[in-house]
């Protein structure tokens, strides 16, 4: 087939980029709704798709934790937050000659 390589190539380092972004460390997943009812689960989503807003996919999660008698099964929905970049060190910025530095 032609274009199969490349495109297989392409969705290879998409989801090498994808596992990258979302590696141990690089962040963490904040849970954004959770609820025991599928209706209520199903009805949320389709607000988030239907809000108009833009909404990065690759960085959402859609986790079901399967239950049993003691533990209902419950929906959760949670979203990657980059672990932020640390500031710049104050001290780093002053300038040596500045008597008040």
């Amino acid at each position: 087939m032609p274009g199969q390589r490349r495109r297989r190539r392409r969705q290879q380092d998409e989801a090498r980029r994808a596992a990258a972004r979302s590696a141990p460390g690089a962040g963490r997943w904040e849970v954004l709704f959770e609820t025991r009812d599928e209706s209520e689960w199903h009805a949320h989503i389709r607000r988030l798709r239907a809000s108009g807003t833009p909404i990065d996919w690759t960085a959402v999660r859609v986790d079901t934790l399967c239950g049993r008698l003691a533990h209902p099964t419950t929906f959760r929905l949670s979203l990657f937050v980059p672990k932020a970049d640390p500031s710049p060190d104050l001290a780093a910025l002053r300038d040596p000659a500045d008597p008040l530095g």
